[in-house]
């Protein structure tokens, strides 16, 4: 089993002022883990609520390749080395059928939920193969392996973040550095307030639970797949959707 003889490692969660990406960054700190936060707007993130300080939050919009590559020789500067990337960060866009979509918004939701995974990726990754280590984990969707009505350009991004998920694994199988998805359902978290009332209704009733998903179920999944204890397994989707989806 890959390990990594570096006594701390450090991770870098993006979306991690609020929601998902706070309570994934909240869950790896509990582990010990050193944490630098990624998001554009840190105004709301109060250490005292998060529980955990973290050693760097750095203002970076990760669909834009540049402001991505000078945050990431920052954090080697403070850090020393990066050994966990978590792709968090993303919007859900519009509302609307296919036919209507802003032409606009579906470019903003594509840049920001699956070019923004790939700008991340490409530049952690000469990193974490020069180190012969690494996890990291992409935030997809279920959206992404069944689709959602009315919100397409979501499942787009998405499905895109699995199939770039299963590709790079691949390429990296060799290296020590493992790629991983997951694929949660809808949780309590501000991107609800980006949604309809019958949306969010009609996505709880494919859910056989009856429930959207809590936070700290998502965090405790992605600290596993960040661990050195997921050591054989790379490329693959973990589901979170209280058995909406079985495959």
């Amino acid at each position: 089993m890959s390990t990594t003889n570096h006594p701390i490692q450090t991770a870098i969660v993006t979306g991690g002022a609020r929601g998902l990406g706070l309570g994934i960054a909240k869950r790896l700190a509990s582990e010990g883990r050193r944490i630098i936060l990624w998001d554009l707007d840190f105004e709301n993130f109060a250490t005292s609520q998060a529980g955990f300080e973290p050693l760097l939050m750095q203002q970076v919009n990760v669909a834009d390749l540049p402001s991505v590559a000078k945050a990431f020789n920052e954090a080697l500067l403070a850090a020393g080395r990066v050994d966990i990337l978590i792709n968090n960060a993303g919007i859900n866009g519009p509302i609307a059928p296919t036919w209507e979509y802003p032409v606009d918004q579906w470019q903003r939701v594509l840049d920001i939920d699956l070019t923004g995974v790939f700008n991340c990726c490409r530049t952690a990754i000469p990193h974490l193969i020069a180190n012969g280590y690494g996890r990291i984990v992409n935030v997809a969707s279920v959206a992404g392996k069944e689709g959602n009505p009315n919100g397409s350009a979501y499942a787009a991004a998405k499905g895109g973040v699995i199939a770039y998920t299963k590709s790079i694994s691949k390429e990296l199988a060799l290296s020590g550095v493992l790629v991983n998805c997951v694929a949660p359902t809808m949780a309590e978290t501000d991107l609800l307030k980006q949604m309809t009332p019958e949306f969010i209704a009609s996505i709880k009733a494919k859910i056989p639970m009856r429930r959207l998903m809590e936070i700290e179920e998502l965090a405790a999944m992605v600290a596993w797949i960040a661990s050195a204890d997921c050591s054989f397994t790379t490329g693959f989707t973990f589901d979170l959707t209280g058995g909406r989806a079985t495959y």
